[in-house]
């Protein structure tokens, strides 16, 4: 190891520009078989899941306004909030299988979902319209348009993180024909064999980066922000890298040029993100969940087809939990103009719909 990177940290504790330790700086061959890192919601789990679900469709309330106080998990909710914690504060990211999605009408699917995300914090909204849950799916829109946001197509979406939220989750509620294959990698961990390969590539990626808005502009702001991918904050080391969106922002005059250290940077963060070394891949089963920080992980989807008979089809929610770590300023704008854990994340725009949570893709 080279000596810029002699010095080992721990998330907390994160002296820039040196290597970090913990368990959020994984490899691939930390975990070889992934059944075995997984969740596994037994009979009793469901039944209590069941009769969570029927409680709350019968109340009546509005589900964003359902609470924890509306139900009751007895033995379901202790690790539903664990596995929040270790996407918070362990490794990164979090499996469960077993939700009863393919028996659950879609009232059903979505009240379930909300319960669960309830026990890792604040929904927060996803687009323009102001949608808590949002559904992954091909619209047939068109990848190629700039403002196209890519989970409402079939085509690969990019080594990234969701920005506007601490932890994302995703629900499948059904597979495609073929394809859809979702990988993870540690942020961390790339960040570390920058340093260690391409140190001045690391001074680059704690530099100014600016981000695209896809068209999804609040009122009197610019249609991209500046935001760097590395954050050394308070002891803390955050990621935010989505190579789509920059590249994007090359559209508006105003934004400085790509050089030829940012075009490099990208090269060797998505080379080092999707390296058998560094990544896992999953196929999402029906009522399978996928959560991860979007601090300390990368994911990307591979390219699906669907049939008549197999749609690919996901609910997500962004969660902004009450405990999160800090983040510096530079979030605000991402983080829909806060940076306060627990009152951050999200996508504000006055055009909202009045209903939050769609009960299909629009």
């Amino acid at each position: 190891m080279s000596s810029e990177v002699a010095t080992t940290t721990r998330q907390g504790s994160v002296v820039p520009f040196t290597r970090i330790d913990g368990p959020d700086a994984w490899v691939a061959a930390d975990f070889p078989h992934l059944e075995k890192e997984m969740f596994h919601l037994t009979p009793e789990h469901i039944a209590e899941l069941d009769a969570a679900v029927d409680k709350v469709i019968a109340s009546g309330k509005p589900l964003q306004e359902v609470s924890l106080a509306d139900f009751q998990l007895p033995s379901l909710s202790l690790p539903l909030i664990d596995l929040g914690q270790q996407a918070q504060h362990g490794r990164g990211w979090s499996l469960l299988r077993g939700v009863p999605v393919q028996r659950y009408s879609r009232q059903q699917q979505l009240t379930a979902w909300w319960i669960l995300g309830l026990h890792w914090g604040r929904a927060v909204p996803q687009n323009a319209k102001g949608h808590l849950i949002g559904h992954i799916k091909d619209l047939g829109r068109d990848p190629a348009d700039p403002n196209t946001r890519l989970y409402a197509t079939n085509a690969a979406q990019p080594w990234h993180n969701d920005g506007p939220a601490d932890l994302v989750g995703l629900l499948c509620l059904s597979d495609g024909a073929e394809g859809g294959e979702s990988g993870w990698s540690s942020s961390i961990s790339v960040h570390n064999e920058i340093l260690r390969t391409a140190p001045h590539l690391a001074r680059v990626l704690a530099d100014s980066w600016f981000f695209d808005r896809k068209g999804e502009v609040p009122a009197g702001k610019k249609p991209f922000f500046e935001i760097p991918v590395f954050n050394y904050h308070k002891g803390y080391l955050s990621v935010n890298y989505s190579d789509n969106y920059y590249h994007l922002s090359q559209r508006h005059a105003e934004v400085p040029r790509l050089g030829p250290d940012h075009h490099a940077a990208m090269s060797l963060f998505n080379a080092l993100a999707c390296s058998p070394e560094l990544s896992l891949r999953h196929i999402l089963q029906p009522g399978d969940v996928q959560l991860l920080s979007n601090h300390t992980c990368l994911h990307y989807r591979g390219a699906f087809r669907d049939s008549p008979e197999h749609t690919r089809h996901l609910l997500r929610l962004w969660v902004s939990p009450p405990n999160d770590r800090p983040l510096p300023e530079a979030y605000s704008e991402i983080m829909g103009g806060s940076v306060v854990p627990g009152k951050r994340g999200g996508i504000f725009i006055q055009t909202a719909d009045k209903n939050p949570i769609p009960l299909e893709a629009e």
